[in-house]
């Protein structure tokens, strides 16, 4: 098999996981190096990762390493994909490639210029189910789409130092949601109407950020669509999506490690959701770098890529300013005040 050879940067809960999944369940990788500065060392031995360190050097100075998986601070990522692009090392970075969209349109022509590739986590895309969910959309099973649902609640909320570096509720959480609606919809988001309180932890509203949120948006197409956001539910990890439309209706319900159900005089009992959203999407995590790997190797575009990202940012900055003005924002009015500098953080 012709593998390629792959670095990681960055090994806390989602690079980690990255590692993982490129040793032991994507067989055409080779991961031959990972860098972190706060890299524990028994942990990538154990792997068999031959090269380990605490400079990204050692990755993007590695002349047999084709491609690299970025999953550092989100605040890095904009530099080490410039590192990286002019290495002439392929890209999969995790989101969000930045928390402002001209940092995006600079990695857009970076990336261009170099020749590489470079693919953006949004791992849902690559879900079975919301799969076959786009697919029924996209075939026309469901007709003309009238509205989407989604919702997306965390078992836990995140700890406070997370953040706080995180770039709030719409950049690190909602951000997966904006491009949700895209993907299954096939369309783009024109206006959306933000509301969010602090309904969970006092000191993630000290921390200048908000746990929970509904956000209402209208589409290019002309569908409408909901996004509801909690840091906390208490039964697991909440994913459920609907797309509606004038011949019916799709939708992706919550998964189970196993979907056996009890039934007793005492009533009717469920194995209990997903603790976390690495289990949730595990086949997902696999399949968007195994995409990526075969992108590389055979010259394709990437399945989701750094323009995606940008619009999903953009989002997240109409999102910001309509909490922030208790009004609807359409992006193209976000984007025209974002680029005279207006808009600042909550």
């Amino acid at each position: 098999m012709n593998k390629t050879t792959v670095g990681v940067i960055g090994t806390g809960r989602i690079g980690r996981m990255h590692a993982e999944n490129l040793v032991h369940h994507i067989p055409e990788a080779n991961l031959r190096a990972v860098a972190s500065p706060h890299l524990d060392e028994t942990w990538a031995e154990g792997l068999g990762i031959p090269v380990r360190s605490t400079d990204v050097k050692a990755v993007f100075d590695d002349p047999s390493i084709e491609a690299v998986v970025i999953a550092a601070s989100s605040d890095l990522h904009v530099e080490l994909i410039r590192q990286a692009a002019e290495a002439g090392k392929h890209i999969f970075c995790e989101k969000p490639v930045a928390f402002e969209p001209g940092p995006i349109e600079e990695i857009l022509r970076v990336a261009a210029d170099a020749g590489i590739r470079l693919q953006v986590g949004f791992n849902r895309r690559f879900d079975p189910s919301l799969l076959k969910a786009s697919e029924a959309v996209r075939g026309g099973e469901i007709g003309d789409i009238h509205t989407i649902r989604v919702t997306n609640r965390d078992p836990t909320p995140p700890d406070i130092d997370f953040v706080r570096r995180s770039g709030g509720l719409f950049f690190d959480f909602t951000v997966h949601d904006f491009d949700t609606v895209r993907f299954l919809s096939g369309s783009e988001i024109v206006e959306l109407f933000a509301v969010g309180e602090v309904l969970i932890d006092p000191e993630i509203g000290a921390a200048g950020d908000i746990d929970t949120a509904v956000i209402t948006l209208r589409l290019a197409n002309g569908a409408l669509a909901v996004i509801d956001n909690s840091r906390h539910a208490v039964y697991g990890q909440d994913q459920r999506f609907e797309v509606f439309g004038s011949s019916g209706s799709v939708a992706v319900d919550n998964t189970r490690a196993t979907f056996v159900t009890t039934s007793t005089s005492s009533g009717v009992f469920a194995e209990r959701l997903h603790g976390s959203f690495g289990d949730r999407y595990r086949e997902a995590f696999v399949a968007e770098l195994g995409g990526f790997l075969s992108s590389v190797r055979e010259g394709q575009p990437v399945a989701v890529g750094a323009e995606d990202a940008l619009a999903a940012v953009r989002a997240a900055h109409a999102a910001r300013r309509s909490l922030q003005e208790n009004r609807p924002i359409r992006l193209d009015e976000a984007a025209a005040t974002h680029m005279v500098g207006g808009g600042g953080s909550r």
